[in-house]
């Protein structure tokens, strides 16, 4: 059991936080995260274990370091993937993951600073952060995540005045290798900006 005491970013922070059937939007401000980017299906790319294998060490480097030299612990937070293509109906509808462009992330907490990240590889620390965006939870297997974002995209969205910007963000608070499909949490974010006709209605 881990130290109650130990920062875990999915307790602390309202943006890792997302209720199964309902949208809310939110406004997401700027983090620093270790990052890596690729292409091509994630449940087939050698690249993309290939990053996962450089981007996880050097996160529980970061983390033991804090813990060895400040006196501060905390839980590695969720992986994160940005995901784009040229065409959005790639996600969506025809769900063509062999189109998909990506970027893995791995939030480190506000007080780590550059003398603790030593990247390597094609590993970097960048601050990243968001603005206005809209997120959902969706509960069960990456492979069912369509309808939803049929839905987020082409009702909710429009339904607040609002349209779509930047790229499909989701954060993974479940683990494939140890959790049934069926019981896969994945917080899904989409980036939004203002239209025309506001939305007034409730966040």
């Amino acid at each position: 059991m881990s130290d109650p005491a130990t920062y875990d970013v999915k307790k602390e922070l309202d943006s890792y936080r997302a209720r199964r059937g309902r949208f809310r939007t939110l406004e997401v401000p700027a983090r620093r995260f270790l990052m890596i980017d690729g292409e091509g299906d994630p449940n087939t790319s050698p690249e993309y274990e290939a990053a996962l294998s450089q981007l996880y060490p050097l996160a529980y480097s970061v983390k033991f370091r804090s813990k060895r030299e400040l006196g501060r612990d905390y839980v590695v937070p969720p992986l994160e993937g940005l995901w784009w293509a040229e065409d959005m109906e790639a996600f969506t509808s025809a769900r063509d993951k062999s189109r998909w462009h990506w970027r893995l992330l791995l939030m480190t907490p506000p007080w780590i600073e550059g003398d603790l990240v030593e990247t390597s590889g094609d590993v970097r620390w960048e601050e990243f952060g968001e603005g206005h965006c809209i997120q959902t939870l969706h509960v069960g297997p990456y492979e069912q995540e369509g309808p939803v974002l049929e839905t987020m995209h082409h009702e909710e969205i429009p339904a607040r005045g609002l349209a779509l910007r930047g790229t499909h963000h989701e954060i993974y608070l479940g683990d494939p290798r140890r959790a049934a499909p069926e019981k896969l949490r994945t917080i899904l974010r989409q980036p939004v900006r203002n239209r025309e006709a506001p939305y007034s209605g409730p966040h």
